[in-house]
């Protein structure tokens, strides 16, 4: 029988500990290489000859360096045939759209059992995705808030949006007519068409409102 070729992921070396152990009593898996990051994790496949490549990586989503979701998209670009399982203690609706988006074939909770763990193992490395039911309703959730999101957006134009992204940095509307050459007059009329069109109150409401949103990349 083939064994499944497992790179584990995670930055505590206790976690890793206990999966490889729990995993090399399983006949059909084994653990060929460990990482404590996604960098680490391209770099040992960087190394590798093409015959001594996992068949999947079972990797953390908070990690230091560069976490899952970055690292799921770097190495699915150089190997596509890779199947990468997230295995992490964070549920939140965007993370888990985000795991997915980049290319991971499931997600799952550290808080599975053993025989959960085992046949979404089994699953990805049949290409085949394997998610609990909170699971699916959080992807669920985070695609709908993201198809509201970006038809909130498309109801503002392309100046209300540049004028929200400044405020959410915390730039006055002094700061604002200077950084877009405009008047403070016409920085006020966006402002107040802002708050009607988000039913908002004030300004730190539509800075809150941005990030909530994910329109904001920088803080």
């Amino acid at each position: 029988m083939n064994k499944i070729k497992i790179l584990l992921a995670d930055d505590h070396d206790m976690v890793r500990m206990g999966l490889k152990t729990y995993l090399m009593l399983e006949e059909q898996f084994e653990v060929i290489a460990e990482a404590a990051n996604g960098q680490q994790v391209i770099d040992l496949l960087d190394q590798r000859d093409i015959d001594d490549m996992p068949d999947l990586i079972l990797m953390d989503m908070m990690m230091p360096v560069m976490n899952g979701v970055e690292a799921t998209r770097c190495i699915l670009k150089d190997y596509p045939h890779l199947k990468i399982v997230i295995l992490t203690s964070f549920l939140e609706d965007d993370m888990v759209v985000e795991a997915i988006e980049a290319g991971a074939v499931s997600y799952i909770l550290k808080t599975v059992s053993a025989e959960e763990l085992i046949y979404a193992l089994q699953g990805a490395s049949r290409g085949m995705p394997v998610m609990t039911g909170d699971i699916s309703q959080a992807l669920t959730r985070g695609i709908r808030q993201r198809s509201s999101a970006q038809e909130e957006s498309s109801d503002l134009t392309g100046r209300e949006r540049e004028v929200l992204m400044l405020i959410a940095e915390g730039l006055s509307n002094k700061e604002i007519a200077e950084e877009l050459h405009i008047s403070i007059k016409t920085v006020k009329t966006h402002v107040s068409n802002l708050l009607m069109k988000c039913e908002l109150e004030d300004r730190t409401q539509l800075a809150i409102f941005a990030h909530r949103k994910g329109w904001v990349t920088q803080y």
